[in-house]
């Protein structure tokens, strides 16, 4: 659903001008202002709050008047009741070391996905395309039908393929993309075939797009959700969270003046954290399909 958020804007900006494109954006955002009013406070807060009784009212609205939730609801009984034995862990906490592993994998996901340039390349495809001497509009759109189906390939192949195997071809892909982008801002700056020059950037965009929506964009966030113990999770998400947007704003922020400085450069540089995200794939990041919590927490934290 991002994704495809995401794409319309392409799509759409690639029309008109930011102004109109800005103004068009803050449809949804009335959308679900007023929706909210009529969403259901979530059943797992309500239960945790010691509120039972709403708990399940919440629950038989989301699921329907005539659905059987008696199952679900002793599920978050139980699991709020663990909570309650366990005692939720602060982020100062989650620095101990019994929880490393699970830390340094899923900080380290976030830190890798960020400056891997995504942000960058998203936010200033257009300039990209256009300074490799290739059309935005054109360039724009194209990311768009890439973006979508991949992006639904990633999500029908994660739960068949393993989050490992599909991680370590979307982060080999970011890394070709990147590579060849660079290539074709270094032929310019060479003065080297400079008829194939844009068509080599708009490629090297293309499937670094292609192969970052393919896994890299949403699978760190599933496996962040399955490799910290239930305690801890709500302490690990904000502080991953807080991680992702961090790198997400200093990508954004100095892509500009990377640009600037060298073109060739800021690729070659992306390139390189892309293949370092390979690596680290393959050596610290477990395969967590098909496994229960249990289970990975036993592999990955021994100490606890």
């Amino acid at each position: 659903m991002i994704c495809i958020g995401v794409s319309m804007t392409y799509l759409i900006g690639a029309f008109l001008n930011w102004r109109i494109l800005a103004l068009i954006g803050t449809i949804p955002c009335l959308v679900q202002l007023i929706g909210l009013c009529f969403i259901p406070e979530s059943p797992r807060w309500l239960a945790k709050t010691g509120k039972g009784i709403e708990s399940e009212a919440a629950l038989q609205r989301l699921r329907g008047a005539d659905a059987d939730i008696s199952e679900e609801a002793a599920e978050i009984r139980e699991y709020t009741e663990t909570l309650e034995r366990l005692s939720e862990g602060g982020i100062l906490e989650l620095f101990q070391r019994k929880y490393a592993h699970s830390l340094i994998v899923g900080v380290g996901l976030m830190v890798l996905q960020q400056f891997g340039g995504v942000n960058g390349i998203a936010f200033y495809a257009s300039s990209i395309f256009i300074s490799a001497g290739f059309s935005g509009s054109i360039g724009m759109i194209a990311m768009v039908v890439i973006q979508i189906p991949m992006t639904l390939l990633g999500v029908l192949l994660m739960d068949k393929s393993g989050r490992r195997p599909l991680l370590l071809v979307s982060a080999a892909g970011t890394c070709l993309g990147c590579l060849l982008a660079a290539l074709s801002f270094l032929f310019q700056d060479l003065q080297q075939w400079i008829k194939a020059t844009p068509f080599l950037a708009l490629v090297g965009v293309l499937v670094y797009t292609g192969s970052f929506s393919l896994g890299m964009g949403g699978i760190p966030w599933v496996i962040m959700s399955e490799v910290f113990p239930i305690n801890m999770k709500g302490s690990a998400g904000s502080l991953v969270t807080l991680v992702s947007w961090l790198g997400s704003w200093i990508i954004s922020f100095t892509f500009n003046f990377l640009m600037k400085w060298s073109s060739t450069g800021t690729f070659f540089a992306f390139s390189a954290i892309c293949s370092l995200t390979v690596l680290f794939v393959a050596k610290l990041v477990p395969e967590t399909k098909g496994r229960t919590l249990e289970e990975i927490q036993a592999s990955m934290n021994p100490f606890s």
